[in-house]
């Protein structure tokens, strides 16, 4: 099975992980000055790890190596969310909507990674039967 995808920046999971990271970075910037080294380092930490875990596992040689950065982007992607609900819950932003909006965009990466996993193992399945 040969992968239809020449670059990266053409999964639909990376696009949406990218956009992610660059919505989470204009909230950062209404949070109170004191979170910057607290929430607002470590979001902006797990967020970009999504997109350039994706990026890396694309540019490796074999299957099972880019599953494995995508099981890492996924464990990041929660660690967002994590971070997201801890927002949401403690009041830091004063517009729940936007954080409630960026939980949903997680999920949907969750299920888009979910099924980019399920793709490669199968492209790793072919060329072993």
């Amino acid at each position: 099975m040969e992968s239809k995808y020449v670059d990266f920046t053409e999964l639909e999971v990376w696009k949406l992980s990218h956009e992610l990271a660059l919505k989470i970075y204009i909230i950062c910037k209404f949070l109170p000055e004191e979170e910057k080294y607290g929430v607002s380092s470590q979001i902006k930490r797990s967020v970009n790890s999504i997109a350039a875990n994706i990026a890396e596992g694309h540019g490796r040689f074999h299957y099972q190596e880019n599953i494995q950065f995508c099981r890492q982007a996924r464990g990041s992607l929660e660690e967002t969310r994590n971070h997201l609900l801890f927002i949401k819950s403690s009041n830091l932003l004063k517009k729940i909507s936007s954080i409630e909006y960026l939980i949903d965009v997680c999920q949907q990466i969750k299920l888009k990674l979910n099924a980019y996993i399920a793709y490669l193992k199968k492209c790793k399945q072919s060329i072993h039967n």
